[in-house]
């Protein structure tokens, strides 16, 4: 996906992801049940990535984190149908 591509899907999207990343800035996330207690659809793959379902579910967020060091890794946002296309355990957001 292009960063123009990116920039649409992105400007579609943005209250999920509003709401997604204000709730991210805040957590205190220490171990994958800490995200399964606020994003119970979330979903956990291999690689310690994790998808999160925005805008009622017709959006994908696939994250890494560092635990240790509380960043998130932001690794594809794209539409459902974008999502289907890719490996979830080994996407990463082109530049």
């Amino acid at each position: 996906m292009n960063m123009n591509s990116l920039l649409s899907v992105a400007l579609q999207m943005t209250e999920g992801v509003t709401a997604w990343y204000s709730d991210t800035k805040k957590a205190e996330w220490n171990a994958p049940q800490d995200i399964k207690n606020v994003y119970a659809n979330a979903s956990f793959v291999a690689n310690n990535r994790i998808v999160f379902n925005l805008g009622d579910n017709k959006y994908r967020l696939i994250t890494a984190i560092n635990y240790d060091y509380k960043i998130v890794y932001v690794k594809f946002i794209g539409t459902h149908a974008q999502y289907d296309k890719v490996d979830a355990a080994t996407v990463e957001l082109r530049r």
